[in-house]
């Protein structure tokens, strides 16, 4: 995009830019050849014509703005909550490029929450259990039992087919999170075989069945229970004035509300929630409102809740164009480990780690850089 010189200074003023560039241009030549005295003030001042005529014409670069993807969960998302988003969006800057709802019954139907959550959805609902990677070690050490005769056995599932399966004494609300909240590592029936997999032992009828990452299963229904919906929107905020760690952490809040500035929409929501009409306080999982944790992190939410291109998406674009491969950021959308660079190994101590927590908090830029050198070390 070029600017139009004619549109802001006039055809006049334009003809003198351009006379004066000439002579400029010329007598510096004649100057430089001839290797003469120090041109004249009034030449200087031609050539200074000359160079804001250059400058007029420079290409507009567009800034390099954050965008992130944020919803206001079900059971905060009522008329007058989201007033207070969009008010507290209005107030820090904060553009709205789109908003829509997602209801429970498409958010089931199309497994949404399930790759929002994909780490723990993986071994809950995703994954079949006799599949999942256990550490058999680990397993055998806390139940006793070999983890391939349980399989040869049929009593392996995930926490959807274990539902699905004992229906008649886990169908009914809340039945699979008390028997899973009965189980403990203390009692050796529960075990933590890595970060986010979880496997607990339920005795059905005299017989033991192993099931991964049952409490999902609540998580899961408060966003599929037919009736629910989230309200989203799809931001953009300039890095120059709201860096994406005071986005997090001022404008939506902690994790938990309790910690939330007062000021901060959780804080807010959290403060007032009888009045904003919720049926119940928040806390640190009915939190009211989600907001991408990074530039890449709001690509991963738009490509999965409005299955949005990677190539379509301004900062997936952007990722494209820098050499990151495509297939990586599917892979990486979700959030598995990765081997970091040498800089992010040394920060964090580690040479192995998730890719939303390399990248947490950083600003498109940043973003943008830190994924092109871990993918460069994969």
């Amino acid at each position: 995009m070029w600017r139009r010189a004619a549109g802001r200074i006039g055809q006049h003023r334009l003809a003198a830019f351009a006379a004066a560039g000439a002579a400029t241009a010329s007598a510096l030549a004649v100057n430089a050849h001839c290797n003469a005295e120090p041109v004249s003030a009034t030449l200087v001042a031609k050539k200074g014509a000359y160079e804001e005529l250059l400058g007029l014409l420079q290409p507009v670069v567009p800034a390099k703005m954050n965008t992130a993807f944020v919803f206001a969960k079900p059971h905060a998302n009522t008329p007058a909550v989201l007033e207070v988003i969009k008010a507290k969006f209005a107030a820090m800057g904060i553009t709205v490029l789109k908003e829509g709802v997602v209801t429970g019954e498409e958010i089931d139907k199309k497994g949404f929450i399930d790759q929002h959550y994909y780490a723990i959805a993986e071994k809950s609902t995703l994954t079949s259990g006799k599949d999942l990677p256990v550490n058999a070690d680990k397993f055998k050490g806390t139940f006793g039992e070999d983890w391939a005769t349980v399989v040869a056995e049929g009593r392996a599932f995930n926490a959807l087919e274990f539902k699905n399966k004992f229906a008649d004494k886990f169908g009914a609300e809340g039945a699979l999170d008390r028997a899973w909240d009965a189980t403990s590592d203390k009692k050796k029936t529960r075990v933590k075989l890595g970060g986010g997999f979880y496997c607990g032992q339920i005795e059905v009828d005299g017989v033991k069945y192993y099931t991964f990452n049952a409490f999902f299963m609540t998580m899961r229904g408060k966003f599929t229970t037919p009736g629910t919906s989230i309200h989203y929107y799809v931001v953009e905020f300039d890095p120059a004035t709201l860096s994406w760690a005071d986005f997090r952490g001022q404008v939506l809040g902690p994790t938990d509300p309790k910690d939330a500035p007062a000021g901060s929409l959780r804080g807010v929501i959290a403060a007032g929630w009888q009045a904003l009409g919720l049926k119940a306080p928040c806390n640190g999982g009915d939190n009211a409102v989600h907001a991408s944790a990074s530039p890449f992190e709001g690509l991963a939410e738009r490509t999965n809740w409005l299955a949005c291109a990677i190539g379509d998406d301004s900062f997936g674009k952007a990722l494209l164009e820098a050499g990151v491969p495509e297939t990586t950021i599917k892979k990486w959308s979700s959030d598995p480990q990765v081997v970091y660079d040498a800089a992010t190994a040394a920060a964090t101590g580690k040479a192995k780690g998730s890719i939303f927590d390399a990248l947490e908090d950083l600003d498109y830029d940043e973003c943008l850089a830190k994924c092109v050198a871990i993918s460069k070390a994969s």
